[in-house]
């Protein structure tokens, strides 16, 4: 069994999702002096597509499961690289927020699926892996569109770098269609014959550590986000001066995650999700308040701590519904992103205010106060791993 999981197309997948999502984050400076625009206005780039996947997560997960994980998940990244395409037909900085808008409708299907997929297709004692291999090709996707983009706009106008990520979407999206296999040939496939009811939905809210969980997922993307839109703003003025393409090596953090979050996969197999989700959190804290040294190395490193924090809790968290849940996970992890999504859109947009009053130090507090939210959270709510499965069961029985 373990060499018939789909490891590498469920990676790509993860991939999909994420080449393009942040691909502007090292055009912010560049955006806001080209277009004589605020930080907040620029910082909609971001903004902009993760609000449009919170509104439509929950509807496009229960759709994955009504029409089938792979039809979705291989329909979104094919729609998902024409956007993208599409984008670099923009010519001002408003066209380019409605693309992105678009873009954020063509997302959901990708991750809302994948997740799914993993635990149709993984057997439940390793799908912390899965989950892994999912994270391992989100944080390279994430990785390689920020630096494609921050590269190809330091030599040629900004539109071009949105040609050279939907080339990438479409050439994945290809991968996806031919390698990913139907969830219906795995063994541990149930079948799925209930209709989407708006009940369902409620029935996932009767939940309570579920519940919790969509409010750490909130906490997570919002300190991954406003990390690394406001960062790039601090790094570009005095005293560092650092040019859009440097801005696109800044995501070389990324690596440090992809080489850490594989190994978690089997940590939080063995000890529990709360335990991986209160460790991934505190260091991440510690990574964040590293950035307040004024010293380049410091914030380099501080910024690569931070981010595996964030990777090795996401993973944690989506293990986490997949556990507390036995039915409509493709819906679960809807509702899930809807939060996820919301926490990243108040990370693009929350702490404007913080760095027009405070700097950077302001920002860095902002987020430390949101880790420490989601880590309380999970060690109040989340039940310990013996217990967790009796809760799925006698909860899930019910959706």
């Amino acid at each position: 069994m373990e060499t018939k999981t789909p490891t590498v197309p469920v990676a790509l997948a993860g991939s999909a999702a994420f080449i393009n999502l942040y691909a502007t984050q090292p055009l912010l400076p560049l955006l806001a002096r080209t277009y004589h625009a605020s930080p907040f206005k620029a910082g909609l780039t971001v903004t902009a597509p993760t609000i449009v996947i919170a509104l439509c997560a929950p509807f496009v997960g229960g759709l994955a499961d009504r029409l089938g994980l792979r039809r979705v998940i291989v329909g979104s990244a094919s729609m998902l690289a024409v956007a993208t395409l599409l984008a670099a037909t923009s010519r001002s900085l408003d066209q380019l927020i409605l693309w992105r808008l678009v873009q954020g409708v063509m997302t959901p299907g990708i991750f809302a699926g994948v997740v799914a997929y993993i635990h149709e297709t993984w057997p439940p004692a390793r799908a912390g892996r899965g989950t892994a291999a999912y994270m391992t090709g989100t944080i390279i996707g994430g990785f390689t569109g920020r630096l494609v983009a921050g590269l190809v706009a330091s030599v040629a106008a900004w539109q071009w770098s949105f040609a050279a990520l939907g080339i990438m979407s479409t050439a994945v999206a290809l991968v996806l269609y031919f390698r990913l296999p139907d969830e219906r040939q795995a063994p541990t496939y149930v079948a799925k014959t209930h209709a989407f009811r708006a009940s369902h939905v409620t029935a996932l809210f009767r939940i309570r550590q579920l519940v919790a969980t969509f409010g750490i997922g909130g906490c997570i993307l919002f300190t991954q986000v406003a990390m690394l839109t406001y960062v790039t703003f601090y790094l570009a003025a005095p005293p560092f001066h650092l040019s859009t393409a440097a801005l696109g090596w800044l995501f070389l953090v990324y690596v440090m995650g992809a080489a850490v979050v594989p190994f978690c996969g089997a940590l939080i197999d063995q000890y529990g999700h709360r335990t991986g989700l209160a460790l991934a959190m505190s260091v991440g804290a510690g990574g964040v308040l590293l950035t307040l040294m004024p010293w380049l190395p410091a914030i380099l490193l501080g910024l690569a701590i931070t981010s595996t924090g964030v990777f090795v809790a996401q993973s944690t968290t989506s293990a986490y519904i997949g556990a507390v849940t036995t039915r409509d996970r493709g819906l679960a992890v809807g509702v899930y992103s809807t939060f996820y999504y919301i926490g990243g859109s108040l990370g693009g947009s929350l702490p404007a205010p913080f760095w027009t009053r405070g700097g950077w130090p302001a920002c860095v507090a902002l987020v430390v106060t949101v880790q420490m939210m989601g880590v309380a959270t999970a060690l109040i709510v989340w039940q310990r791993r013996s217990r967790a499965r009796q809760a799925a069961e006698g909860s899930g029985a019910r959706l």
